[in-house]
């Protein structure tokens, strides 16, 4: 018995029309072939070991591209690390470099006279207090009497050669 179709239908496709029994489907009798089976069981094995090949290339490329990001990351943080010495070193040199000129600017010989006088309580020598002292003009190094021998000291397989020479003498 046909469906009755008394509905407005709003989609633009018309709907499919279904018998009102059911076909049986018909599976084709199996053909038992070990051979293709076998073929099968090597085609699949081929199937995974491709699989697992390129899912281990895959995670072997993804560790090279790790291992080489860690590495530049390293890279930059030393990089940043070494600019900051540099800076440091920088700031240092520049505070040498001005205790150096304040240095050379308070040893000039009046500063020394004046912290001479008032710090230490020093002043300028006389004409009564200073000695003078003749010395003559002979020289007072005597050469030496003898020559200086200086042997080296000997390795011991020199020393055991020596003893042996020394018994055959």
């Amino acid at each position: 018995m046909a469906k009755s179709y008394s509905r407005y239908e709003y989609e633009t496709s018309p709907r499919k029309l279904e018998p009102d029994y059911n076909v049986p489907k018909r599976n084709p009798p199996k053909k038992k072939n070990t051979a293709k089976r076998n073929v099968s069981k090597k085609k699949q094995k081929e199937l995974k070991r491709k699989k697992i090949r390129t899912t281990l290339y895959v995670l072997i490329a993804f560790a090279i591209v790790f291992l080489v990001s860690y590495r530049n990351a390293k890279i930059d943080e030393n990089f940043a690390v070494v600019q900051s010495l540099k800076e440091n070193l920088e700031s240092v040199e520049k505070e040498n470099a001005q205790l150096e000129v304040s240095i050379e600017s308070s040893l000039n010989l009046k500063n020394i006279e004046q912290q001479a006088k008032s710090l230490l309580g020093m002043q300028k020598l006389t004409s009564k207090q200073t000695e003078y002292i003749e010395l003559p003009k002979t020289d007072y190094i005597e050469p030496a009497a003898e020559n200086v021998v200086i042997e080296e000291e000997k390795g011991f397989f020199e020393k055991v050669g020596d003893f042996v020479f020394g018994l055959f003498k």
